[in-house]
């Protein structure tokens, strides 16, 4: 099982793009170049008159379990690292085929001004340093958060717990 999840509280993301903006700095993106940045954050409305409802999500690499940019990448340029189990692109092996991209449920890997494949990397840098990926580092509402997919999922159950004791 992978070491590292992400976890987004919708309630509490802004849609202020920092996290975007920290991930482009990490890894030295440029505006306006291709790809823009290995994290996105995407405005989505719902209902319509009093109903309606304005959220944000910010999505960048899964490192999906199961991945299927790794069984589709035809040179095995696309690998699950082994300390943080990231899912990473290897750039020497990587041919630009676009298989990863074509596998991938959510589009994650883009084409890079280099002619290969490229994606977020979990900030594995960081992560051996022990610290935080940059776009969690910089998420001023600390809706985006990374770690132990357990340890998440068992925050979430106990955090809806109690609300649902507050509640009764």
């Amino acid at each position: 099982m992978s070491k590292h999840a992400f976890y987004l509280d919708v309630d509490r993301c802004s849609g202020c793009m920092a996290c975007a903006v920290a991930c482009m700095d990490q890894n030295d993106l440029e505006i306006g170049a291709e790809p823009t940045a290995w994290r996105n954050v995407f405005k989505v409305e719902t209902g319509s008159g009093a109903d309606a409802r304005l959220r944000y999500v910010s999505i960048a690499c899964m490192h999906c379990e199961d991945a299927p940019c790794i069984i589709a990448c035809p040179t095995g340029a696309i690998a699950r690292e082994p300390g943080t189990k990231a899912v990473k692109v290897d750039q020497e092996l990587c041919i630009g085929c676009h298989s990863c991209s074509i596998a991938c449920p959510f589009g994650v890997p883009r084409f890079g001004v280099e002619g290969t494949m490229q994606k977020c990397d979990l900030c594995t840098v960081r992560l051996e340093n022990g610290l935080e990926p940059a776009c969690v580092r910089a998420c001023p509402t600390k809706a985006l958060k990374q770690g132990d997919p357990n340890a998440i999922s068992q925050d979430r159950e106990t955090k809806a717990a109690a609300r649902l004791a507050a509640g009764a």
